[in-house]
């Protein structure tokens, strides 16, 4: 069938496009997403402990600091291990509250920093002070507003390490609560973790996010630190990741008790925010990163329009065929996957969340090219 054929039967074109866009979902439910799903940690014959430097940073956190550091202080560690919390021109109590920490546990040192830092927006000047005080070189990142999800949390996340690794991903999850806006806030998390780990697993890993995330000092002061993009606001994670992370000294770590858990947003318009300032930094990631992104991203918008269209225009029994085999494919790697990220109750919704996506893509394509802003909190 030519071009002018296809054209006067637009339809059998767009279903054609439609088995195209599913082939492409499920290639990477298929090459990627289920190296998560069916992923099982390599047994090391001998495990060996080394000091950690925990760091925290911090700006007006004065509750979350109350509330969540303590579980990064009563960590249940062999090995040497400190605790840093770089509190940044914060102007609510966090200094008289931070003294008092220090006062009962030796292993936490305070940074007061008084200044900021000029042209440099955002968390990594901070972050960057708080590494280079750090005594140790393997560092374990989190924020003010996570806790550990156990007092294993530091041996499990070091445990990783092996001789050739240097960055250890782990997973940041959120506090389950009612209402369709956490469960929505915990999709987008397991669907961007679902991401960045099989990517890893696939030997291109592209970002890590900064409520758990591990590297060594070494690594840091290879690449400069975050001079790279010490202009963007955001990205401390992300960026530093994508530049730094390669297939052999990359690893992940999805043992439940080396999750950290975190407050989810209170109200749509604070998560609508927090999104769009995580994804503000994605065009500067490597250009193969973003096309394989952007490859799933664009063919999972695609999907349900297309499904629509041919169903009404074309044949709906071959329109649902299609669909039934992407779901197919879709409940045999989400369900495992879920499991391994203790978000099974998400499952039975999954489908729901699967067309929300569709409005998901379309809310916040515009942060792709929009400046990104200089704040960090």
């Amino acid at each position: 069938m030519n071009l002018t054929n296809l054209l006067l039967h637009w339809h059998i074109a767009i279903f054609l496009l439609l088995c195209l866009v599913a082939l492409i979902q499920i290639f990477y439910y298929l090459f990627f997403f289920s190296r998560l799903a069916f992923y099982k940690a390599e047994a090391k014959a001998n495990t060996q402990t080394h000091p950690v430097s925990v760091i925290i940073c911090a700006r007006d956190e004065a509750a979350n600091l109350a509330k969540n550091l303590p579980g990064s202080l009563v960590q249940v560690y062999p090995t040497t291990h400190e605790v840093i919390v770089v509190n940044d021109n914060s102007f609510d109590e966090s200094k008289y509250l931070l003294e008092e920490f220090e006062r009962r546990f030796r292993q936490l040192k305070v940074v007061e920093l008084k200044q900021e830092a000029k042209l440099i927006p955002g968390k990594k000047f901070p972050l960057s002070i708080g590494i280079k005080t750090a005594k140790y070189e393997i560092v374990l990142l989190t924020d003010a507003d996570c806790v550990p999800a156990s007092e294993s949390w530091i041996a499990k996340m070091q445990g990783t390490y092996e001789d050739d690794t240097e960055i250890v991903l782990g997973y940041g999850a959120y506090h389950k609560k009612k209402g369709l806006l956490n469960k929505l806030v915990r999709w987008e998390t397991f669907h961007t973790a679902l991401q960045y780990l099989t990517y890893a697993l696939a030997g291109k890993p592209y970002m890590g996010v900064g409520r758990n995330l591990s590297y060594k000092k070494t690594i840091f002061f290879r690449h400069k630190g975050f001079s790279a993009h010490n202009h963007v606001a955001s990205g401390d994670d992300d960026l530093f990741i994508n530049t730094a992370a390669t297939k052999n000294n990359t690893k992940i770590n999805i043992a439940t008790d080396a999750f950290t858990l975190s407050e989810p947003p209170g109200s749509w318009s604070q998560w609508i925010k927090q999104k769009r300032r995580h994804y503000s930094t994605a065009k500067y990631y490597r250009p193969l990163h973003k096309l394989l992104l952007g490859g799933y991203s664009f063919s999972h918008f695609l999907f349900y329009p297309l499904l629509a269209v041919s169903i009404i225009f074309f044949s709906w029994q071959w329109a649902l065929l299609i669909f039934a085999t992407r779901f197919i494919v879709q409940a045999f790697v989400f369900y495992p996957a879920m499991k391994k990220l203790d978000e099974k109750d998400l499952y039975p919704l999954f489908l729901l969340f699967d067309v929300w996506m569709f409005f998901y893509y379309f809310i916040f394509a515009t942060t792709l090219i929009k400046k990104p802003g200089a704040g960090w909190k």
